[in-house]
């Protein structure tokens, strides 16, 4: 299941989606909706916090990519945080660490991409 919370920090609109174990090919099509209704909703900025996730397959990616262009398309912005240490070599072996902006912490994210608006 997955956990959104609702910020407000100056005129942006913070939408976070939290997953938790496996996102695998069974969570994809939840993930993506997800994201789809944070978007719809007007989230300007959508965090997904990989605090709980345990593990993420090539699905998980690609549901991750998916996401990310809806929120592009929408005008917003996405970025990641809190991945353990198997999700960032995933990240780093298919490039995608290049194309996702990902955070240590979600206490970085806040003081870097919050700061900017």
């Amino acid at each position: 299941m997955f956990v959104t919370s609702l910020t407000w920090y100056m005129s942006s609109t913070l939408k976070v989606v939290q997953p938790s174990g496996i996102l695998d090919g069974t969570k994809a099509a939840s993930f993506r909706e997800e994201v789809n209704q944070l978007v719809q909703a007007g989230g300007d900025i959508i965090l997904i916090d990989f605090q709980d996730v345990t593990f993420m397959d090539s699905s998980g990616l690609g549901a991750l990519v998916l996401a990310l262009k809806t929120v592009r398309a929408a005008g917003s912005t996405m970025s990641i945080c809190s991945v353990n240490e198997q999700i960032k070599m995933l990240f780093e072996l298919t490039s995608m660490d290049r194309v996702f902006e990902i955070f240590s912490t979600r206490e970085d994210f806040e003081s870097e991409v919050l700061s900017r608006r």
